[in-house]
C-alpha cells in the first residue's frame, strides 16, 4: 500500500496550483497550503476539505519565518511545490523598482526563503522540492524583463539546491510550462492588449499530469527539467 505523502503547496488558489492540488487530495495524500492571509486560507480550506493551511505574505519573504513560528507546522514534509507566481510586463525603461521587487520577491526570494524553512523535513523524508517556472526561464522576451529575470534566477536556485542537496536524498525539479490556460495567462493577455481565448493553450490538468508523473517517478531516477509547450 502507498504510504500517504505530505506536500506543501504555493499557488492552490488557481490554475496549476489547484489541479495539483484536487489531484493529489483526490488520491488521498495529506495537503498543506499556503496563503497569503487568513482570508485566503479560509477559502482554500473550504474549497479542498481536509487540507491545513499556512499563512504568510510571498511579497514579504523577510516576514516569513516569523509568520511560520506562530503556527504548526508539518513535521514531515515529501515535496514542496513552489507553484504561486506573478506577472507584470513592461519595457525595462517603464519598470519601477516596485515591479522588479514585487515579480522578484514572489517568483524567487519567497520560494529560497521557503525551501531553506523547510530543507529540515525534506531531508528526513528525502522529499523533492518541485519549482513550476516558466518558458520566460529560458530565454527573455520583450516587455518581459522583471518576470524573466525572476524566472532564470528560480532556475539558478533549483540546479544549486539540487547539487546540494543530492547527497540527502532530495530531488528537485524545475517545470517549465508554456502559456497555460490560467487567470495569469488571461492578465498577461490584457497587458499585451490582445484577445484571450483559453482553448489555444496548455490546459492546467496537462501541466499536473506531468508534475505528477516527476513527483511519482521511482528512485532510482530523477526528472531535472521538464518543459512542457502547447500542442495545438
Amino acid at each position: 500500500m502507498r504510504r500517504m505523502a505530505t506536500h506543501v503547496i504555493t499557488g492552490a488558489g488557481s490554475g496549476i496550483g489547484a489541479a495539483v492540488a484536487r489531484r493529489l487530495l483526490d488520491r488521498g495524500d495529506e495537503l498543506v497550503l499556503h496563503a497569503r492571509d487568513a482570508g485566503r486560507a479560509k477559502e482554500l480550506a473550504a474549497r479542498f476539505p481536509g487540507a491545513r493551511t499556512l499563512v504568510g505574505d510571498l511579497n514579504d519573504p523577510d516576514k516569513l519565518s516569523w509568520a511560520f513560528s506562530h503556527q504548526t507546522l508539518p513535521e514531515r514534509i515529501d515535496s514542496l511545490l513552489h507553484i504561486a507566481g506573478v506577472v507584470d510586463l513592461g519595457p525595462v525603461g517603464d519598470l519601477t523598482p516596485k515591479a522588479w521587487r514585487h515579480q522578484l520577491n514572489v517568483n524567487l526570494i519567497a520560494p529560497a526563503e521557503l525551501t531553506r524553512h523547510f530543507l529540515p523535513q525534506l531531508r528526513v523524508a528525502k522529499g523533492h522540492v518541485v519549482f513550476v517556472n516558466s518558458g520566460a526561464g529560458l530565454s527573455a522576451s520583450p516587455n518581459w524583463a522583471a518576470y524573466a529575470a525572476s524566472k532564470h534566477g528560480l532556475k539558478a536556485l533549483a540546479d544549486a539546491l539540487r547539487q546540494e542537496e543530492h547527497g540527502n536524498g532530495v530531488r528537485v525539479t524545475s517545470v517549465y510550462p508554456g502559456r497555460t490556460a490560467t487567470p495569469m495567462q488571461a492578465k498577461v493577455h490584457q497587458q499585451e492588449g490582445k484577445e484571450y481565448d483559453e482553448a489555444r493553450w496548455i490546459d492546467p490538468e496537462s501541466v499536473a499530469t506531468a508534475l505528477l508523473t516527476a513527483l511519482d517517478l521511482p528512485r532510482d531516477a530523477e526528472v531535472n527539467d521538464l518543459t512542457i509547450r502547447p500542442g495545438r
